[in-house]
C-alpha cells in the first residue's frame, strides 16, 4: 500500500509521523518514506510493507495530509505504476526534464580516448543544440587485453570540456563504487560545470551490492541498461533495487539482449519494450541502437541499421537515444565499427524528428479515438 501526501507536506512534517503512527497499529506491517522527485513536483509517499491485504484503506484517507491512498497492484512498489497513480513520475537534473513524455538524444563516445575528440565531439553536439551526451571513462570488457577505458585521469578535461560547451548531463557508466567517489571529486574540483548521469552497464545489472550503494547516493540520477541474458522482470526488480535505497531518478535503458537469434547484429533488438516498461511502471525509457545493432552498415534505403533501429524505439515512444558516435571511428579505441561520424549527427538527427513526429501523431490519433469512444458509451 502506497500513501502519498500533499505537494504542501515537507520532510520534516509532523503530518508523516501522523501517517507511521496510524501505520504502526496493524501488526505485521512496517513503513518506509520516499521522497520522489517527479519532474514537475516532489511528493513524500509512505510505503505500507507487509500483510497488507486487511489494512483499510479510510483511517489514512480521512488524514488531513493524504492526497491519496493506492494499493499496490503490481510487484515494483516504487517504480511501478500502480493503479491510481495517473503521474508517469520522472525528475529534474541540472535543469533537464526526464520523464515518459520527453526525449532527448545523447549521442558520444563509448570510450573517452583523447581530449582532442571530447572537445570535437562536444562542440558538435553543441552546433545543434544538444545538451545531453555519453562518455566512457570506466569500460568493463569481455577480454582483459582489451581497453578498459582512462578512468579517472581523463575526468578533468570532459568536464571542463563539457562546462565550456554547454553540455548539461553526461551519461558515464561505473564499474565499482569508488568511481562514483572519483566523479564526485573531479566535478567538485572542476566547479561543477556539467552534471553526470550514472550508468549501470548490462554486466553489473545484477550486482546487487552496487545498485544498493548507487541507490543510496543522491546526487547523480541513474541510467540502468537492461541484462544482456536475463528477462525484463529480472532488469525491472534490479531497477526497484535502486529506488529502494532512495533513489527514484531512473532511466531503464534496453540494449538488446545476448542471443544469436539477433544475428548478424550484436544483440537482439528489444526496443518493442518500450511501451511495456512504461505500463508497468513510472520510468523513462532509453534506448541503445549502438549496442544493439553493433554496426553501421547501410541498408539498401540508404538508411544505416543503426537508424533503423533507433527509429523502432522512438515510434514506440523512447524518451532518450544513447548512441555512439566518433570524430574518427577507424582510431576509435572501443565500438569503432558502430560509431556514426559527426558527418552523420546532422541527418541522424533530422530521421530522429521525423519518427517522433509520427509517433506524437500516433498518440494524438489514439487520444481521439479514446475520447470519442467514451462519448459513444456514455
Amino acid at each position: 500500500m502506497i500513501i502519498i501526501l500533499k505537494s504542501d507536506v515537507d520532510r520534516e512534517s509532523p503530518d508523516i509521523q501522523q501517517v507511521l503512527d496510524l501505520a504502526g497499529r496493524y501488526p505485521g506491517v512496517s513503513s518506509r518514506v520516499h521522497v520522489v522527485e517527479g519532474s514537475s513536483r516532489s511528493l513524500i509517499e509512505i510505503y505500507l510493507i507487509g500483510s497488507t491485504a486487511e489494512v483499510p484503506l479510510e483511517p489514512f484517507q480521512e488524514l488531513e495530509a493524504v492526497e491519496r491512498v493506492v494499493r499496490i497492484s503490481e510487484k515494483y512498489r516504487i517504480i511501478g505504476r500502480h493503479k491510481g497513480q495517473v503521474e508517469s513520475g520522472g525528475f529534474q537534473y541540472q535543469g533537464v526534464t526526464f520523464d515518459q513524455h520527453t526525449l532527448h538524444v545523447a549521442p558520444g563516445l563509448c570510450a573517452v580516448d583523447t581530449p582532442e575528440h571530447v572537445d570535437q565531439m562536444f562542440a558538435a553536439l553543441a552546433a545543434v543544440g544538444i545538451q545531453t551526451s555519453r562518455m566512457g571513462a570506466y569500460k568493463p570488457r569481455t577480454s582483459p587485453y582489451d581497453f578498459q577505458g582512462l578512468g579517472k585521469e581523463c575526468l578533468p578535461y570532459v568536464f571542463e570540456s563539457a562546462g565550456r560547451h554547454g553540455i548539461k548531463v553526461i551519461a558515464m557508466e561505473i564499474t565499482h563504487e569508488s568511481q562514483i567517489e572519483e566523479i564526485n571529486a573531479a566535478l567538485d574540483a572542476a566547479g561543477s560545470p556539467t552534471g553526470v548521469m550514472v550508468q549501470i552497464g548490462t554486466r553489473n545489472a545484477q550486482n546487487f551490492e552496487l545498485l544498493k550503494f548507487v541507490g543510496r547516493q543522491q546526487r547523480f540520477p541513474v541510467l540502468f541498461k537492461r541484462g544482456m541474458g536475463i528477462t525484463l522482470e529480472e532488469s525491472l526488480n534490479a531497477c526497484e533495487y535502486v529506488a529502494s535505497e532512495g533513489n527514484s531518478r531512473i532511466i531503464l535503458c534496453l540494449r538488446g539482449m545476448k542471443t544469436n537469434l539477433g544475428d548478424p547484429h550484436r544483440n537482439f533488438v528489444d526496443f518493442t519494450h518500450v511501451p511495456v516498461v512504461k505500463r508497468l511502471t513510472r520510468m523513462p525509457v532509453c534506448v541503445d541502437p549502438s549496442h544493439s545493432v553493433g554496426s553501421r552498415a547501410l541498408a539498401p534505403d540508404g538508411l544505416s541499421d543503426i537508424q533503423h533501429a533507433t527509429a523502432q524505439g522512438v515510434i514506440a515512444g523512447a524518451n532518450m537515444v544513447l548512441v555512439d558516435f566518433h570524430p574518427e571511428p577507424s582510431k576509435a579505441l572501443c565500438d569503432g565499427p558502430q560509431a556514426l561520424t559527426l558527418d552523420e549527427l546532422g541527418p541522424y538527427l533530422e530521421d530522429i524528428a521525423i519518427v517522433r513526429e509520427a509517433y506524437e501523431k500516433r498518440r494524438e490519433a489514439a487520444r481521439k479515438n479514446t475520447e470519442s469512444a467514451r462519448s459513444a458509451g456514455a
